[in-house]
């Protein structure tokens, strides 16, 4: 009769302490639960993986439930098993089951329609963080290789410095993004072979530097040089070559003057030179004084002229 009487008693304590071990929600499971799609700003997405995992791993490391996205770590026994061989449900198995739930519930809510279909039959948040690392993991490696050809092959051109800057910028964010690393030497390499050969002494001198230069250091002295290249581009624009403009002047005085020979003074001789009459060879068209046989004496015009114009002209050539 004692020995039952105990048993009882013991039966009726441990079902009053399997009453009483019903699973608690944490005050840091409720604030997660609460806050989570405000501290995950974004959705999961394809394109997105490496900044919304790193999202939710701030908040779970924060509230101290890091452990439910291992799938190395085991839960507690389901079953406890008393020394009388009859078993009855764990209370740590419960506890850990309705945290896990809580988690993997709130876990989805900030994964997209697209992705989801991907976890909805997975029944724990350390399977559907598994799941997700898998799913993501081989499209960012050839994102990342993708983006950083694209830094590799950046140029100036026809954008401002400012645009280059930002369009750097954002291939390294995206980078960075996708779970990769820029050095920061890598990307001032990156900016200096973009830069036109305008710019290669500006390059020369950053090379040379024996120091090494940050990035918020280049931006300035960047936007600088180009300041000052645009200034002596203008320059040179205004002031053009001397030797061209003395071309150009000599040809038009060249122009002017023909032009004003020609129209004053060309037809005038046409018209007397062509009424002259020469008095050594007696043609026409010419005077004595511009005729080829005036200073020879010994030339005599053809005899079919008069005596009187060769008498003119031997007069003519001694007075000569």
């Amino acid at each position: 009769m004692a020995h039952s009487a105990t048993s009882t008693v013991a039966e009726n304590r441990s079902s009053s302490a399997h009453d009483s071990t019903d699973p608690v929600i944490s005050s840091n499971l409720k604030f997660l639960v609460s806050n989570i799609k405000n501290v995950v700003s974004i959705q999961l997405s394809p394109d997105n993986f490496p900044l919304w995992k790193s999202q939710v791993l701030k908040i779970f490391k924060a509230n101290g439930f890091q452990k439910f996205l291992d799938p190395a770590i085991s839960p507690p026994s389901e079953l406890i098993t008393n020394q009388e061989g009859s078993s009855y449900p764990n209370p740590l198995f419960l506890q850990w089951s309705h945290t896990d739930q809580n988690l993997s519930a709130s876990l989805c809510s900030t994964i997209s329609p697209t992705v989801l279909p991907y976890v909805l039959a997975l029944d724990s948040t350390a399977a559907i963080w598994t799941a997700l690392e898998t799913q993501f993991q081989s499209t960012n490696r050839s994102k990342v290789i993708q983006l950083k050809n694209e830094l590799h092959n950046i140029a100036l051109k026809n954008s401002t410095m400012t645009q280059y800057l930002t369009e750097i910028k954002t291939l390294v964010d995206k980078i960075v993004a996708a779970g990769s690393v820029v050095d920061t030497e890598d990307i001032i390499l990156y900016i200096l072979n973009g830069l036109p050969p305008s710019y290669q002494s500006f390059k020369t001198a950053i090379r040379t530097m024996l120091t090494p230069i940050h990035l918020d250091q280049l931006y300035p002295l960047l936007l600088s040089e180009e300041v000052n290249l645009a200034s002596d581009a203008a320059k040179v624009s205004n002031n053009s070559d001397p030797n061209m403009a003395l071309f150009v002047y000599r040809g038009r005085g060249r122009r002017s003057r023909g032009r004003n020979s020609s129209n004053t003074t060309k037809e005038p001789r046409n018209s007397a030179s062509s009424s002259l009459t020469c008095q050594i060879c007696l043609k026409k068209g010419h005077s004595a004084a511009s005729c080829w046989h005036k200073a020879n004496l010994q030339y005599t015009p053809p005899a079919t002229q008069s005596s009187t114009a060769l008498l003119a002209t031997n007069s003519n050539a001694d007075s000569s």
